[in-house]
């Protein structure tokens, strides 16, 4: 637990990067024998892809940092919960633990991680736990949230 807290404090400082660098502020770490493989942070929007998530980016380094798409034996630690495509990552890349900050809550309970992971392929069982630094994960995302609706409602009164 207190080597999940540290490296959700590194995940979490990814995320605030993302938020100052005008993006929704997710962050992930990669974590290898107590070694970073990867790192990422929110990138879909300066980079005009919708699969620019902290997750696949952090995939993608720690993938081209050990030369295989196979991430075995790894712990993935992401402030929220993973969206369906990041979980295929997951699945395809073969992590071993997934640790999260605070889930999300657009998720149905058809799209629930448990349900995505006990569908995955038999020879395949991904750790997960849960709500690691949930308040600190949670709150930069309602305050970024909260600041572009508040960002919307003045620029929609100035047009009057």
């Amino acid at each position: 637990m207190k080597k999940d807290i540290k490296w959700m404090k590194l995940a979490l400082k990814y995320a605030y990067y993302a938020k100052k660098k005008g993006e929704i502020p997710i962050g992930a770490v990669l974590i290898f024998e107590e070694r970073i493989l990867g790192i990422g942070w929110n990138n879909s929007i300066s980079q005009n892809d919708p699969t620019a998530h902290a997750e696949i980016i952090a995939l993608r380094n720690a993938a081209k940092k050990i030369k295989n798409y196979r991430l075995l034996n790894t712990t993935l630690y992401v402030t929220l919960e993973p969206c369906i495509m990041c979980c295929g990552a997951i699945i395809h890349s073969r992590i071993k633990r997934l640790v999260f900050g605070t889930p999300c809550k657009t998720f149905s309970d058809r799209c629930s991680l448990k349900h995505i992971f006990s569908n995955s392929e038999k020879d395949y069982k991904l750790n997960i736990e849960k709500n690691i630094m949930q308040k600190e994960c949670a709150s930069i995302l309602v305050n970024f949230f909260q600041k572009k609706r508040q960002e919307k409602y003045i620029s929609l009164n100035n047009l009057n």
